[in-house]
């Protein structure tokens, strides 16, 4: 892979969670410009004569989840399973019903990009509602976004790195490989 190109939201992870499916140009790293203030003189009509600078830029990725299974709308939004009465193990979702108060998902974030390279969130939350449109041609989704807060240790917000060589110090936000997630999953839904 050519490694001078990020492109191509290969999986979005959320601790042992793969999120589903993605609307097809719906992500956005909602990259946000670093601020700062300037300082005028009268003396200096027309350009600052010092800049401060206040904040650096950032990313709030949105993007809009359309694999709308039971267990994703339980994953995304919170709320309740529901399953038969004869369902004694709870293996298949037959409802979801919303969540009485707000739901938080925070914690490590993993993009992973099909051009070989992984993003790396340790303190992400996840806003999430579901919306769209309920048309024969579009379907209905839940829009997200990913909030990045600075980690409580103080260290970095994010960092982008490539995926077979994560610094030891980012390891421990390197998430389970999607078919281990899944499996992970996989393995829940029996328990």
């Amino acid at each position: 892979m050519n490694k001078n190109f990020m492109y191509g939201i290969g999986a979005v992870k959320y601790k042992d969670f793969v999120v589903g499916y993605i609307e097809p140009g719906s992500f956005d790293m909602g990259g946000v410009k670093p601020e700062s203030t300037k300082i005028n003189a009268e003396q200096v009509p027309g350009t600052p004569v010092l800049i401060i600078p206040q904040s650096n830029g950032g990313i709030a990725p949105t993007f809009n989840v359309i694999q709308l299974n039971y267990e994703n709308l339980h994953k995304l939004l919170g709320g309740s399973l529901h399953y038969k009465k004869e369902d004694t193990e709870k293996k298949t979702p037959v409802g979801w019903t919303a969540p009485t108060s707000a739901v938080l998902m925070d914690g490590p974030w993993e993009l992973s990009l099909v051009s070989g390279q992984s993003v790396l969130i340790p303190n992400g939350t996840l806003l999430s509602n579901l919306g769209g449109k309920l048309t024969l041609t579009e379907t209905a989704k839940i829009e997200c976004t990913l909030e990045v807060a600075m980690p409580a240790d103080g260290s970095q917000p994010y960092g982008v790195f490539d995926t077979e060589a994560i610094p030891d110090e980012w390891k421990q936000y390197k998430l389970p490989a999607a078919e281990a997630a899944a499996s992970v999953q996989a393995k829940s839904r029996k328990d």
